[in-house]
């Protein structure tokens, strides 16, 4: 199990995450794809990467945008693994062509 992230520990890892803010007890993040087939696939590469890590996301798609909010569910808020994760959704982002939008 993961613990839960402190407030400073938060803001401190968001700062290397272009594009995701803090709601509450989540993390969020918006992408736009080049096209439509580009969102699929990062959705895609998501999605195995979540499995890997057996850390799953609640994802939107809406044509060429993205949405994704992570929270580790089972401590209530913030951990880790939502770091982790989205550090996977941006590399992988990055890689399709996709940026951050807000």
């Amino acid at each position: 199990m993961s613990r839960l992230l402190t407030d400073e520990e938060i803001t401190r890892q968001l700062g290397d995450l272009p594009g995701w803010t803090r709601e509450g007890a989540e993390i969020r993040a918006s992408y736009e794809a080049p096209d439509f087939p580009a969102a699929i696939r990062l959705v895609d590469e998501v999605a195995v990467e979540a499995e890997d890590m057996d850390h799953h996301p609640d994802i939107d798609i809406r044509w060429r945008t993205v949405k994704f909010a992570l929270s580790t569910h089972s401590e209530g808020g913030l951990t880790q693994l939502d770091v982790e994760l989205a550090h996977r959704v941006a590399q992988s982002a990055a890689r399709l062509g996709a940026s951050a939008r807000g």
